[in-house]
């Protein structure tokens, strides 16, 4: 696979930011903010990262991604449409009445999506039942998963978090999405699960701590991970929610809220000066 530059990455990421903002508007509903945060995470895995072949979904020896925040399915939409899993006009059906894009990922309706994801806190079991899956079939595929900071707040993560370090699942690596904001407020607010990177330490995890939206640090952490033998690998990612649309940049209220015809104009101006920059 040919890796993309950092340049052509950041293009890649903000047309996935701009499919984003089109998704939501066009279904009046979704959740942009977590979406736009994990937008250069997603946009590396599958670019320069991931195993993935969009003309064979479901190639055996494929890397597997689990977005375990599947509340963020715009952005996974939006990176696959960018991919080539399909066209990127379809961004515009998100959550419509028999659309392929629900508005959880369902592996059902659409090629690619790899676990029906959306009841927060049991994709990252399935990531370890996928990753455990390739050690007794001695596959040599890899398995990603993304988890928000307010998701880890369910019990069902650190269950599997101990599972996957007593298996010793050095093939599984998960993303915490941690841009300290949930649907109710920041997560210290609702149910502190901080110290994050300690917690996963303590559970026998290799602990790596990243700004999630350098490229540099992105490449880097995957690196040390598959450098990493006997032990799941957690890369706590410091996002900003919203990241990359001014309006929505570390405001709660955008969790769950779809831009209007104005906002959605304002927020497209902005991606596409950001896009006309990179182009030069």
């Amino acid at each position: 696979m040919q890796k993309l530059s950092r340049i052509e990455l950041a293009k890649v990421a903000c047309e996935v930011r701009k499919g984003i903002i089109e998704g939501t508007f066009n279904a009046k509903s979704g959740h942009p903010g977590g979406s736009l945060s994990i937008a250069e995470i997603v946009s590396y895995l599958y670019f320069n990262e991931m195993n993935i072949d969009p003309a064979n979904p479901k190639d055996e020896n494929r890397d597997r991604f689990v977005l375990s925040k599947g509340h963020a399915a715009p952005a996974l939409y939006s990176v696959m449409a960018q991919r080539g899993y399909f066209d990127v006009e379809e961004l515009k059906t998100l959550r419509k009445i028999d659309s392929r894009l629900q508005g959880h990922p369902s592996m059902h309706w659409l090629p690619g999506v790899d676990i029906s994801s959306g009841s927060l806190g049991q994709g990252i079991s399935a990531a370890c039942g996928m990753a455990l899956g390739a050690k007794l079939k001695n596959a040599d595929f890899r398995v990603y998963t993304v988890l928000g900071d307010g998701e880890i707040e369910e019990g069902q993560v650190w269950e599997a978090a101990m599972y996957a370090a007593a298996k010793k699942l050095d093939n599984l690596v998960a993303f915490v999405d941690n841009n300290n904001l949930q649907i109710d407020g920041t997560v210290e607010e609702v149910n502190s699960p901080y110290p994050i990177p300690e917690k996963f330490a303590a559970f026998g995890w290799n602990v790596i701590e990243i700004d999630g939206h350098s490229f540099d640090d992105i490449e880097d952490a995957l690196n040390s991970a598959r450098d990493c033998k006997g032990m799941p690998t957690a890369i706590i990612a410091k996002t900003t929610k919203g990241k990359g649309v001014s309006f929505m940049e570390n405001q709660v209220n955008w969790h769950g809220s779809a831009p209007n015809a104005e906002q959605y104009e304002t927020a497209m101006n902005e991606l596409n000066a950001v896009l006309n920059g990179l182009e030069g």
